[in-house]
């Protein structure tokens, strides 16, 4: 391993000294704010640390996007700027290139290819992607890990802890302990572009079968903890593909469902970043799936639990929402809680309760969505506080993000319909017994 990958201390202080700053300066304002009572205006403040964070690049930028996308973790005005921050991180010029690739794969690593090329594709906030072509003539993504990342991550997260706790001091609707801690798991993992590879493997396995779904294949003679290879696959954005096909919005909203809930309600997996990037469409309207750095596996009971709140929500069954909530991994409950929990879930459980075709925007638009938000923020604050569970957090989260890609999309769609497709044969037992095998088959950790 090249000295300059590890998670060293000179790595660790330098990215201290360039994230100081910005958090430096939210923490001393809402101090401010908080002990000496002094005003502040959030709307500016919070454009100011955007700008801060987004000159910095890298996973700093990661996780500010996932803090933006949970529900209070952050002030409102905060998770508003942090959503618009864009993974542009810097290209690695070519000599740096070759200097990485060569720590990878050996002295002679572009004799393994019949080409590979020295401008990246595309960048995001942790590696960057060079199309290459191998020795079988197959199109190749190599996705190489930009040095010094987990000094990056370890620096950012502690400074990023920081915010959480200032935050909390202040408001203590929500306690974050279990979100810094499940945001710092995946982030951590998202450095193992071995473990990266196997989730891809495991995506492969899961989506065998279901129609219209593309998953790249990995090549693991060229690929490392550092460095990932998967086959090119060919596609267009999703949004510029419905801008010249209109009529695609719902069949492509049908194959994104599929893609996401066959493998939570079948395997217990989610992909946790299901954004408008992750997939692109092949001209027969069908969806090549990307990225597998952040993939949560739940235990099959967390999935029974969130099947459970569904039927007891469209019952009105509280004994079995409890035990559903109790599933989750939410602790302490009381009646009133159970109440404020439920007012988020019938929000996020909407779209699927009513037998018949309708858009998301009729109950999850932005407004509407942030409306609830504020009202389950204030009773929260009234009735003592929550500790949301780590289990929660990337699934809330990825349900969150799928909902506004079908609010991009405008679909007009049955959910309910589409939902019971998967879900009326449920048997925990048999989830629990295929999740075991696929797991075991690719090397894929099980759930804790």
């Amino acid at each position: 391993m090249a000295e300059h990958d590890e998670n060293t201390l000179g790595g660790r202080l330098a990215r201290y000294a360039r994230v100081g700053t910005a958090v430096g300066g939210l923490a001393a304002r809402l101090a401010g704010e908080r002990v000496l009572g002094l005003p502040l205006e959030r709307q500016k403040h919070a454009a100011d640390l955007r700008a801060a964070l987004g000159g910095l690049k890298g996973p700093l930028m990661k996780v500010a996007q996932l803090m933006s996308t949970i529900p209070d973790a952050l002030p409102r005005e905060y998770a508003a700027e942090l959503a618009q921050l864009q993974s542009d991180a810097p290209a690695m010029g070519w000599p740096f290139v070759k200097r990485r690739m060569a720590g990878e794969l050996g002295p002679d690593w572009q004799s393994r290819f019949r080409s590979f090329e020295h401008t990246a594709a595309a960048a995001a906030s942790l590696g960057q992607v060079h199309r290459a072509v191998g020795l079988d003539g197959r199109a190749l993504a190599c996705k190489l890990q930009y040095p010094d990342m987990a000094s990056a991550v370890e620096a950012d997260l502690r400074q990023l802890s920081v915010i959480f706790s200032l935050y909390q001091r202040a408001d203590n609707a929500v306690s974050t302990r279990q979100v810094q801690e499940e945001i710092a798991a995946r982030l951590r993992e998202e450095l193992d572009y071995g473990l990266e590879a196997r989730h891809a493997a495991l995506y492969r396995t899961m989506m065998d079968g279901v129609d219209g779904v593309h998953v790249p294949a990995v090549v693991p003679a060229l690929s490392t903890r550092r460095l990932l290879t998967l086959e090119w696959v060919e596609g267009r954005k999703i949004l510029d593909f419905v801008a010249d096909n209109p009529d695609a919005r719902d069949d492509l909203a049908l194959t994104m469902f599929r893609a996401w809930y066959v493998p939570f309600y079948r395997y217990g997996v989610i992909h946790g970043d299901p954004h408008l990037g992750n997939y692109t469409v092949r001209p027969d309207r069908s969806l090549n799936l990307l990225d597998f750095g952040c993939i949560r596996v739940f235990p099959p009971r967390f999935v029974k639990g969130v099947l459970d709140l569904y039927h007891a929500l469209r019952a009105g069954d509280e004994e079995r929402a409890v035990e559903a909530y109790r599933a989750w991994g939410f602790a302490n409950l009381t009646r009133e809680l159970v109440d404020v929990l439920s007012i988020w879930a019938r929000f996020i459980y909407g779209p699927l309760m009513e037998d018949r075709t309708r858009g998301l925007d009729e109950t999850n638009a932005s407004h509407y969505g942030r409306d609830t938000a504020e009202r389950v923020h204030a009773e929260l604050r009234r009735v003592g506080g929550v500790e949301i569970p780590r289990e929660f957090v990337f699934m809330d989260r990825a349900a969150i993000g799928l909902g506004g890609v079908f609010l991009r999309l405008g679909s007009q769609v049955n959910w309910h319909r589409l939902f019971h497709g998967l879900i009326d044969d449920f048997d925990v037992d048999v989830l629990a017994a295929r999740q075991t095998e696929a797991l075991t088959a690719h090397g894929v950790p099980s759930p804790v």
